[in-house]
């Protein structure tokens, strides 16, 4: 679960974008975005803890490479007008020791005075619909201390383990389950 702003002109040319809520975007970030070093610090400051040797700029070249088309890896970032408020990310390995269970639901974030309107279910959402768009099979995420939201969303609890020294939930999602 380790889990925006995009350029919306590029990333919403494509039908990327979400305007349930009047106020809030989901729209896809585009690799040459201008809020793509905001969401990499973002990643960065929540969880750069589960991969101590990695700077900043490593981080944000990997985030960059994290900003696809279509499909898989995507990252999401939800709006407020032209101001980042969330994001959050399909990747294909987010748990180094278990390859076997990609692709993730990662880098799920909402900054702290957004918190509690739902946009954290809505940019969740958004990464399962582009998963079941894109006939991903199953999607995965770990959290340790998120659960219950997952829940709601349709995630379901599969083990419980210690990752890099935080204790963590794995949850598995599958979307043609959903739909």
């Amino acid at each position: 679960m380790k889990g925006p702003a995009a350029d919306a002109s590029p990333a919403v040319a494509g039908g990327g974008e979400d305007t349930a809520e009047p106020s809030i975007r989901i729209v896809r970030l585009a690799p040459d975005s201008p809020h793509l070093l905001t969401l990499a610090r973002w990643e960065f400051s929540q969880w750069g803890h589960l991969d101590p040797g990695k700077r900043l700029d490593e981080a944000l070249v990997a985030f960059r490479g994290q900003c696809g088309e279509a499909g898989l890896p995507s990252v999401f970032v939800a709006l407020d007008g032209d101001v980042p408020v969330g994001m959050a990310s399909l990747i294909d390995d987010d748990m180094h020791d278990r390859t076997e269970l990609n692709p993730w639901l990662a880098s799920v974030y909402v900054r702290p005075q957004w918190r509690g309107q739902g946009i954290a279910s809505r940019l969740v959402q958004r990464v399962q619909e582009e998963a079941r768009e894109h006939g991903i099979a199953a999607l995965h995420l770990f959290t340790p201390d998120r659960q219950a939201l997952y829940r709601r969303l349709g995630w379901q609890a599969r083990e419980e383990r210690d990752y890099r020294g935080e204790r963590v939930t794995i949850m598995r999602f599958e979307p043609d389950a959903s739909a």
